[in-house]
């Protein structure tokens, strides 16, 4: 689908001499000599190579026309994670370039959005935050829980997070997935 370069936005899905690159700035530029123009910074999907492009107003750019479907992770297959669309019961088994960032977050039998271009996998859409078991917990110093020092947990995923010291193995703990902190602890029916 063509677009105008006046028309792109962050976050937008650009196919490049055939590769998808994702939009990460852009800026509508006038300057003093010459013609105004828009310039765009956007990196591989997959290599996460950066690319700067200068483009007028009415050039066309293509747009990738992205699918998400709701699925559920089933299994490891060697590095490769499956998972199995929750309406058609399709399985996908997803490369570790564009899964290994992701994983930590997921559980067994976890419901996440896939993105898929031309029918083949290209990411993970993870929620905002997750709710992990903690399997492992430093023991806290006694006297230490009311302090704002952190310990190290790992969480069922095998996700190493720092936790406040009054979490102890075996409880819930909701993690933000951009930046795989500690947010709040949890209960055990957020695991659902």
């Amino acid at each position: 689908m063509g677009i105008r370069a006046n028309q792109i936005r962050k976050g937008m899905i650009l196919v490049l001499d055939g590769n998808l690159f994702q939009v990460t700035d852009f800026e509508h530029r006038k300057p003093g000599k010459g013609p105004a123009f828009n310039q765009i910074r956007c990196k591989h999907h997959r290599t996460g190579a950066k690319k700067v492009m200068k483009l007028s107003s009415d050039e066309d750019v293509e747009q990738a026309f992205l699918e998400r479907r709701a699925c559920n992770f089933s299994y490891m297959e060697g590095q490769n994670p499956v998972f199995m669309d929750a309406e058609n019961f399709e399985q996908y088994s997803l490369e570790p370039t564009l899964s290994e960032s992701a994983m930590p977050f997921v559980r067994d039998n976890q419901k996440v959005d896939i993105t898929f271009y031309e029918g083949e996998p290209i990411a993970i859409e993870l929620p905002g935050s997750v709710v992990l078991k903690v399997v492992e917990a430093e023991i806290a110093a006694r006297g230490d829980t009311v302090t704002n020092d952190k310990k190290r947990a790992v969480c069922d995923t095998g996700l190493k997070i720092r936790v406040p010291n009054y979490i102890e193995a075996g409880e819930c703990v909701k993690i933000s997935t951009e930046t795989g902190e500690f947010l709040a602890r949890a209960s055990e029916e957020d695991l659902a």
